[in-house]
């Protein structure tokens, strides 16, 4: 493993993220809430330039109406398909073969019909990790530098 000096800690105070190329690989470098990240700049899934994506972050909810908006800026989305990563971990979290949207069947019924109808429970998967991870890298700063381990 070498280490590389990506740029001065500096040149992050007015963005998020700096996309660089180290050992002849992309890598996206990300500060968030001054916590720093790098993946590899290219979506496992189809090849995209995932580090161009938009940082998101996970909405957690324990009851209707009521919701948490949490890991601020950590969960990053490829631009092509929005299979979103982990920055932590690098961990996917969409999986297309997977994951779908339950479909219902759906009509206009007259009221009369209506009457003794049960309501249906809806169900809903938990988000789940989903197959794919991207390559992650070691990063600190030393000595006002920003640094990676490629």
């Amino acid at each position: 493993m070498s280490r590389y000096v990506i740029a001065p800690l500096k040149d992050f105070e007015t963005r998020d993220r700096m996309i660089v190329t180290v050992a002849g690989r992309s890598i996206g470098v990300f500060r968030i809430d001054g916590e720093f990240f790098a993946v590899r700049n290219q979506c496992p899934h189809a090849g995209g330039p995932l580090c161009q994506g938009e940082l998101g972050g996970i909405v957690r909810s324990s009851q209707p109406g009521e919701f948490d908006y949490a890991r601020r800026g950590e969960f990053l989305r490829c631009p092509w398909h929005s299979w979103e990563f982990d920055l932590r971990t690098g961990r996917s979290w969409f999986d297309p073969d997977r994951v779908r949207v339950r479909a219902y069947e759906a009509a206009v019924l007259a009221g009369g019909e209506v009457i003794g109808c049960g309501v249906k429970e809806i169900e809903h998967e938990a988000r789940q990790p989903g197959p794919y991870t991207v390559e992650t890298y070691p990063i600190r700063v030393e000595d006002a530098y920003v640094v990676v381990d490629v």
